[in-house]
């Protein structure tokens, strides 16, 4: 157990679209990740696009402010378009920070508790489930020494764009509807204009 270290295995597993009981696997992307993808994607020539995944209606501004993309996974392989089959992730040291966390997602329960999920579909969890399944918080730290700090990473930045939009809110300069009606929803969504939130 103590020899255990995770390693990308370069399979493309993570990379692959993957349908499961909660939808479509999603790799989220923030702004400033994705206009430097942007420009990654011309340099290896590459169709690179990506769709609105988290947003907000601002009913003050009429805008809708965007705090996450995600790849559309439109090649015919149904895969990222950066994931080469002999070489892995062609740009390994450049990838999004979702990418650099997997296969971990830290996740608050209440103020004082985090949980740990582990991508059960990544080979290296597989090949290792019986060693994992059970292992405890502080093993795993050692198990992922590059991959948790990433996580924790991820996890305090989806938490600080949640605190922008409330510190927006409570300063008056948004303003998020708590209910919407879906009609009036893809209204907004098809006239107003975006602005990315990034921090």
């Amino acid at each position: 157990m103590n020899n255990i270290k995770y390693k990308c295995m370069k399979c493309g597993t993570c990379c692959f679209e993957v349908h499961g009981s909660l939808g479509k696997k999603r790799i989220p992307l923030y702004p400033e990740e994705v206009n430097e993808l942007i420009k990654l994607a011309e340099k290896y020539d590459l169709k690179f696009n990506v769709i609105e995944d988290l947003v907000f209606p601002d009913i003050l501004n009429q805008k809708i402010l965007v705090l996450t993309y995600r790849i559309i996974l439109d090649n015919e392989n149904q895969c990222c378009p950066f994931y080469k089959k002999k070489v892995g992730c062609i740009i390994h040291n450049e990838k999004p920070l979702a990418c650099q966390a997997y296969p971990l997602a830290l996740k608050r329960i209440d103020a004082f508790r985090f949980e740990l999920s582990i991508d059960p579909l990544c080979n290296f969890v597989i090949e290792r489930y019986e060693e994992l399944k059970n292992i405890d918080l502080e093993k795993l730290k050692i198990i992922f020494e590059d991959e948790y700090p990433k996580a924790e990473k991820f996890y305090r930045k989806n938490k600080n764009l949640q605190f922008e939009i409330r510190r927006l809110e409570v300063e008056n300069k948004i303003k998020i509807p708590r209910e919407i009606e879906i009609n009036n929803y893809n209204t907004f969504l098809k006239e107003w204009e975006r602005e990315d939130i990034i921090i």
